[in-house]
């Protein structure tokens, strides 16, 4: 055990974060103890460690000269990357953010390892699966990626597609055209770009068909060339629906598709051209699959304990080899009338 003092400033302070959590998560993940006097942070603990955190006060002070400012919120959230990686730093996690996110109005930040290789993966390959539960990030992301290689001039246009399967509802009892009926389908796609560009450039780039966002069936026949494609909630393809989406990749495009094969909608759900694809495409080159786990949810806490439960639930119910009700009815039907 070592014990080292490390100089601050009060520019130095908004690394602590709300009540030091800053300061106790590096202490839990990093094995040290750190404490604050009135000129010094004093860091006991393994050298390594010690080391770690001297380069993280090294790095958002760095950051800080540099004008990047990172809220509590997203710098909680790199801290946790740079501290389940060895091999990463903040300043490099900062500065891979800030190029991504180059042209739209927000810095768009990975939160968690899985979210991390999503994003290189994304980068890497012309062809990329996110799979996981709802709140991971996958969709935003994606619109994320797509926006910047857009305002880089590396494709000329986006594509956002969704199959409109009814989630206990009709399509034909909702009004208007047939696009008016599909666009609540399609809203969750529409939501990230408006918060990542202008509205006002995104309503332009609507009307001149730069932004395309449309309902899986119209994708049919068509080749997509010089595109960054996304497909959301693909678990609602059938099988020919996939096969025909990801056919449409032309030269100089990119395609991402996202879902959740614990939220199948279709009539059977066996038949997901989600879980297919899965099977089949797994080692092909030039595609990866990211999968995504209920740790990766960034919505409200609340949502992560949901899916555990909801997942927790899922399995008792598989394990049980006949559940009260079938029982119930199986004994009624066997009663002589």
């Amino acid at each position: 055990m070592m014990k080292k003092a490390l100089e601050i400033t009060p520019n130095l302070e908004p690394l602590f974060g709300t009540r030091d959590e800053n300061l106790r998560l590096m202490e839990d993940a990093l094995h040290v103890r750190i404490d604050l006097t009135s000129d010094a942070v004093q860091v006991e603990g393994q050298l390594d460690a010690i080391n770690r955190v001297e380069r993280i006060f090294a790095d958002f002070e760095h950051l800080r000269r540099g004008g990047v400012n990172l809220h509590n919120g997203e710098l909680h959230s790199m801290l946790k990357l740079v501290i389940a990686d060895p091999t990463i730093t903040l300043r490099s996690v900062a500065e891979s953010g800030k190029q991504r996110s180059a042209g739209t109005k927000r810095m768009v930040q990975p939160r968690s390892l899985n979210q991390r290789y999503y994003c290189e993966a994304i980068e890497q390959n012309d062809m990329v699966f996110g799979i996981g539960p709802a709140g991971t990030g996958k969709t935003y992301l994606a619109v994320a990626m797509a926006a910047a290689a857009l305002m880089a001039k590396k494709v000329s246009r986006i594509v956002l597609v969704r199959p409109a399967v009814e989630a206990g509802e009709r399509l034909g009892f909702l009004p208007g055209s047939l696009q008016e009926k599909v666009d609540p389908y399609l809203r969750p796609l529409y939501d990230a770009l408006y918060d990542l560009l202008e509205p006002e450039r995104v309503d332009k780039m609507l009307e001149r068909n730069v932004i395309e966002v449309a309902p899986l069936a119209f994708m049919r026949g068509r080749t997509l060339n010089d595109a960054f494609i996304i497909m959301d909630e693909a678990q609602n393809t059938t099988s020919e629906q996939m096969k025909m989406f990801l056919t449409r990749l032309g030269n100089n495009a990119k395609a991402v598709i996202t879902g959740d094969v614990t939220q199948i909608d279709l009539p059977n759900p066996k038949k997901s051209g989600l879980v297919e694809a899965m099977s089949i495409l797994e080692g092909v080159d030039g595609i990866r699959f990211v999968r995504f786990e209920d740790g990766d949810v960034v919505r409200h806490h609340l949502v992560q304990r949901i899916i555990r439960a909801y997942d927790g639930f899922g399995r008792e119910q598989r394990e049980l080899p006949l559940s009260l009700s079938e029982e119930a009815i199986m004994r009624s039907s066997a009663k002589p009338q």
